[in-house]
């Protein structure tokens, strides 16, 4: 692979707002994460669904298997950010050498078809309305694409994971919005903890398809906040292209 940093990202400052992620990206506003709005925005079919897994773990041990999966993917991420960047990452302790091994999987299995990387955990957001940091901006197996790194307990299936698409699309509206780019395509590379590798990749009809639905999240989002002053805009073309704001 190699890099072109053709873009200049913004830096970022994470906060937390009535206990959700916003992020203060130099616009004087603090934006809502796209997890955020997608966590508030979830079907109650989803939330059952996860209330009763709840259930059947127990509190504590439900909070204890999400706790330890978080720091799993966290050290994942530190691992392949650092392959990436060609800053080498060591962490000796048992679960950091449990992620090791399982980025170790994704370099060998997934990274082999990223050609061109024009950042690693890249802050985007779409002006007035969101912001969130994606793993890698670049092109992959020839197409412009926006590229997450996933670990999981068990394998998914993909009609399991369409959130992880709606993600995608998110990052990938805010930048064509800012960028001027065309961003059709997105890849989600995800391995177990039992290492083993799975490959999502979702675009052109069916990527526009996850743009329009993100877009009616955000639109969900705001009408369920006290303040309904922010607007979503009226979007045509679920690109979100603005071609006057590249950098």
């Amino acid at each position: 692979m190699k890099w072109n940093k053709k873009f200049v990202y913004p830096t970022s400052t994470r906060a937390l707002i009535d206990g959700k992620r916003h992020y203060d990206v130099g616009t004087n506003e603090k934006l809502p994460s796209v997890t955020t709005i997608l966590s508030a925005t979830q079907s109650e079919e989803k939330k059952k669904k996860l209330e009763e897994w709840k259930a059947r773990m127990g509190a504590q041990r439900a909070d204890r298997i999400r706790d330890i999966s978080a720091m799993r993917g966290t050290s994942m991420h530190t691992y392949l950010e650092g392959y990436i960047t060609d800053q080498k990452h060591l962490d000796l302790t048992a679960l950091g050498v449990e992620a090791g091994k399982m980025a170790n999987v994704v370099i060998r299995s997934g990274l082999g078809d990223l050609e061109e990387v024009w950042g690693t955990e890249v802050t985007l957001y779409y002006p007035g309305l969101y912001a969130g940091a994606t793993d890698v901006v670049g092109i992959y197996n020839g197409r412009e694409s926006i590229i997450d790194f996933k670990q999981t307990n068990k394998p998914k299936q993909r009609e399991w994971i369409g959130d992880y698409f709606v993600q995608l699309a998110a990052y990938a509206m805010a930048h064509n919005y800012v960028y001027g780019t065309k961003i059709q395509s997105g890849v989600i590379l995800m391995c177990s903890k039992d290492c083993f590798f799975q490959k999502f990749e979702v675009s052109d009809q069916e990527f526009q398809g996850y743009m329009h639905e993100f877009l009616r999240r955000v639109d969900q989002f705001y009408q369920q906040k006290p303040d309904k002053t922010q607007i979503v805009p009226e979007q045509k073309d679920p690109q979100g292209t603005k071609n006057d704001q590249k950098v």
